[in-house]
């Protein structure tokens, strides 16, 4: 059997592609980032042809580093962003415009209509996800309303739909097929039959035959015909899933804590959805095989690291995003000040499209410094908001939360993370949970790895930051916090 797996990352900012060996470490590694788009306020765009280009680049990359051959790969898993939407012919492949990603809040009216014509419960008791920009059905829906000519060559079979794993794999095998995770997103399918609802569809106006075949998360799809040829593609996940399989969350009430563009918490919640009554959405965690699905909780944070890139970028307080840390290591606390950044609205627990971001409590006082400290410690707070809704729901206390991501290596944010949830922290040796996850579900499809127990044997803990804060301050801090995120609201009519 050939010696390693392939992991393609294909994330909201950048495309990784990573060579993964039986111990679950990085042989190798390629990325590229690709651009964002802002044609207006709210909305954000990704050129999906760009994302194609630098997805081949990034698999050759990693393949000449590590200096291997297609026939050294036994397969080839795929996480991706999810929710972000593209529509593309089907004769030519060319997009009929931008993807739409999963940030952008132009479908605002849509969800708003919706609701007001059928209520939320007709939508959220199938999907398991409330009426939101977030979700790609309404994507579709304005793109077939917006583009000239779309719906009816939608009607014709002419186009297609995918989110951006289906893209991929249909540019790498000719196969137009998606996995449950990603399907679950799209606020189309059915949690309990894990198939496209009719009922919804025929709401939305979105024909069946533009939509992906569902298959399960670990299986073999298809062979790479245009890279790399004749490889397995054996493993689809959204990224949070394959972060929360990655961090090996097998057991109901297992949780993790992704720290990426956005901040995403999962907790396994078993074999049965669990309907949210506080804002949290219900989600499929994967299925693998034809064995039964698994489904999870899910607390979705727009902005996290984005938060930081925002300020170098745009405030230039800062020129690396690593900076941060030490920025905000020269004040004690953040002056006083909250962020909250709702730059397209409130994500979990809130649901609030209306919100717009508001930096609250500004004092003569306040420097850089406690700048940077207030937008590490906005990632904490929400994650804080996300926990104690998720506890709730789930009618499980965690104890402790694994995280991962690019942000698990700033200390301070660690450590505040620990003191305000007021549980330990736990980041393991190995952070790329996402592409982990992506290698694990295809090499259990080509008998890589055997069963799941393997994979926790290659699970490491590699530091755990425990909680310090006094309770008092803890509780004023979050107080806080609460009371400046209802600052945000009603922004937007």
């Amino acid at each position: 059997m050939p010696e390693y797996i392939g992991a393609l990352d294909q994330g909201t900012t950048s495309t990784r592609f990573m060579i993964i060996d039986h111990d679950g470490k990085i042989i190798a590694m390629d990325q590229k980032e690709h651009q964002q788009i802002y044609p207006k306020p709210g909305w954000v765009e990704h050129d999906p042809q760009e994302i194609w280009t630098n997805t081949v680049e990034v698999m050759r990359g990693a393949m000449e580093k590590a200096d291997l051959k297609p026939e050294d790969l036994s397969a080839i898993g795929i996480t991706n962003q999810r929710e972000t939407t593209v529509v593309w012919e089907k004769a030519t492949g060319n997009p009929i415009c931008n993807a739409i990603v999963w940030q952008d809040t132009r479908t605002d009216g849509i969800c708003k209509e919706l609701f007001e014509t059928f209520g939320q419960e007709r939508f959220q008791k199938k999907t398991g996800l409330p009426l939101a920009t977030y979700f790609s059905g309404p994507k579709i829906k304005w793109i077939l309303d917006n583009i000239p000519n779309s719906r009816e060559k939608a009607k014709r079979g002419e186009i297609l739909f995918g989110n951006i794993d289906t893209w991929i794999i249909w540019n790498l095998t000719g196969e137009h097929i998606t996995d449950g995770t990603n399907a679950s997103r799209t606020m189309l399918m059915d949690l309990k039959t894990l198939q496209w609802d009719n009922e919804i569809l025929e709401i939305l106006d979105i024909p069946t035959c533009i939509l992906p075949q569902i298959r399960s998360s670990s299986e073999i799809y298809a062979y790479t015909r245009k890279v790399m040829e004749g490889i397995p593609v054996a493993g689809v996940l959204g990224d949070q899933q394959a972060a929360l399989f990655g961090q090996v969350c097998f057991d109901p009430g297992e949780a993790k804590n992704t720290y990426g563009t956005g901040c995403f918490m999962l907790m396994n919640t078993g074999c049965d959805p669990v309907p949210s009554k506080s804002g949290l959405l219900t989600t499929l965690g994967y299925k693998l095989g034809s064995n039964p699905p698994v489904f999870a909780l899910e607390g979705s944070v727009a902005m996290a690291g984005a938060l930081v890139q925002w300020m170098r970028d745009n405030l230039k307080m800062i020129e690396q995003s690593a900076d941060i840390e030490k920025l905000a290591n020269q004040v004690e606390d953040s002056g006083g000040i909250y962020f909250v950044p709702a730059f397209s609205g409130l994500f979990a627990p809130y649901w609030r499209s209306d919100a717009r971001g508001a930096i609250v409590g500004l004092t003569r006082y306040v420097t850089n410094a406690h700048f940077a400290r207030a937008v590490l410690e906005s990632a904490a707070y929400q994650t804080r908001e996300i926990l104690d809704v998720m506890n709730k729901d789930s009618g499980v206390e965690l104890t402790s939360l694994k995280v991962d991501g690019g942000m698990v290596y700033n200390e301070l944010l660690m450590q505040f993370q620990s003191d305000i949830l007021n549980v330990p922290v736990i980041r393991p040796r190995m952070t790329e949970t996402t592409a982990l996850g992506a290698a694990y579900v295809a090499g259990l499809a080509v008998g890589y790895w055997q069963d799941l127990e393997e994979l926790r044997k290659n699970w490491r803990k590699d530091k755990v930051w425990q909680p310090h804060m006094d309770t008092n301050l803890r509780n004023t801090s979050y107080s806080g916090w609460k009371k400046a995120v209802t600052r945000t609201f009603d922004w937007v009519e």
